[in-house]
């Protein structure tokens, strides 16, 4: 007797998702956050099926959203049956508590889920120690007292030390063990990479920044010749990348690093300022932008905040607008395209090369004036390069050529 073998697919989890609408935002910016939060559960393997929004003065102290959308929450999961909630901000041990009482599927906030998505794409040993330290730390305040009702059953009123009080002291205790071990093991292997940073230190250096999935990896690719993963999802990249690179025989290094986020936990901001040490000891940043995003002026200001809070906003910075193969020009005639709120590329152009002479439009993807991208950075390098070896630059005239030939 035969058996035939029948293949199986995994089924994929769902997700609802829930935010707040504050003073602090418009609607139309919870809408793109939800999308963003959409996009990072798509990222750890879910599919979002529904999206709950509310006005609020601010989060509900008891389930982060009022009785009345609780109430539509309770009723959508018991009918459709979703694997996780994932709210769109961070929740209290108090609020996860009381939402774990009322619902049946997993409760995560947005800090983490962009935690286990860097627990999924951590490769290197010192992203996975910095994941996990985040992670702990993520953990500790957050404790829930899930054993409090034996030391009621225990005793009486005043009584002290019961099994719920000693487990979660015990709980604690783990953790803050925990994080001691990783921030000490943190240290042995960023005084390795210490060292390999000092070994380069008589190069120039390259960092390319940016928000997530602006196409840093992609550029990273082009410029460097290398094989670097490069998806459209969020942080493709979680640990830093070093290439060598040569243009007109200057060489010098190129970094790729963990795109930014808004609200990035602070957590992973301290876990992984060993990552971005790259960017502090960079020479040159690459800020690589995404143009065809609606809302990537407020990218440009994320990531350079995250620059200032580093201690790398001193740093000389080219503006690099990728994706323009995907921008979509307002449609219309000549004053339908003037009156339109969306400006054309062109517009852009304009407006961001005249402030900016270190600014370039290019397309990762279709090769779009890569080479133009090449001659700028290659200007700024050579600078550097030559003001730590001012010898070899009297020696190539065609070089002192390009570098004062505007």
């Amino acid at each position: 007797m035969k058996i035939k073998l029948v293949e199986t697919k995994e089924v994929q989890k769902t997700a609802v998702l829930v935010t707040v609408i504050t003073q602090k935002q418009t609607e139309e910016q919870a809408v793109e956050y939800l999308d963003e939060l959409e996009f990072l559960a798509e990222t750890a393997g879910v599919k979002t099926i529904y999206k709950f929004k509310q006005k609020l003065d601010r989060p509900d102290g008891k389930f982060f959203v009022g009785k009345g959308k609780m109430d539509e929450i309770i009723a959508y999961t018991k009918e459709y049956k979703p694997d996780v909630i994932i709210f769109d901000d961070d929740l209290s041990s108090s609020q996860i508590r009381n939402l774990e009482k009322i619902l049946t599927c997993s409760i995560l906030d947005r800090s983490l889920l962009i935690i286990q998505i860097f627990m999924q794409r951590a490769r290197t040993a010192q992203a996975r120690t910095q994941v996990e330290l985040a992670q702990f730390e993520y953990v500790l305040p957050r404790l829930t007292r899930m054993w409090t009702h034996l030391s009621r059953q225990q005793g009486g009123k005043g009584t002290r030390g019961g099994p719920g009080e000693k487990e979660i002291e015990t709980d604690r205790r783990i953790v803050r063990d925990r994080i001691a071990f990783l921030k000490e093991k943190l240290k042995e292997i960023e005084k390795i990479s210490l060292n390999q940073r000092k070994s380069r230190d008589l190069m120039v250096r390259v960092a390319l920044v940016g928000y997530t999935n602006v196409g840093k990896s992609t550029l990273m690719n082009l410029l460097a010749k290398s094989d670097i993963f490069a998806e459209n999802k969020l942080f493709a990249t979680v640990d830093s990348t070093v290439r060598k690179v040569v243009f007109n025989q200057v060489p010098f290094l190129l970094a790729d690093t963990v795109g930014f986020i808004r609200k990035l936990p602070t957590t992973l901001i301290e876990a992984f300022k060993s990552t971005l040490a790259e960017v502090v000891e960079a020479d040159i940043l690459l800020h690589v932008i995404d143009i065809s995003h609606p809302a990537f002026e407020e990218q440009i200001e994320i990531v350079s905040k995250t620059l200032a809070e580093i201690g790398a906003a001193d740093k000389s910075v080219i503006l690099v607008f990728n994706k323009i193969d995907q921008y979509k020009n307002p449609e219309g005639d000549e004053f339908e395209i003037a009156q339109s709120k969306i400006p054309t590329l062109e517009a852009l152009k304009q407006m961001y090369i005249g402030k900016l002479p270190k600014a370039i439009f290019i397309s990762a993807v279709q090769k779009e004036n890569i080479n133009e991208l090449r001659q700028l950075l290659f200007k700024e390098v050579a600078e550097k390069y030559y003001t730590i070896y001012p010898n070899y630059l009297k020696q190539d005239v065609n070089l002192v050529h390009l570098l004062t030939n505007e």
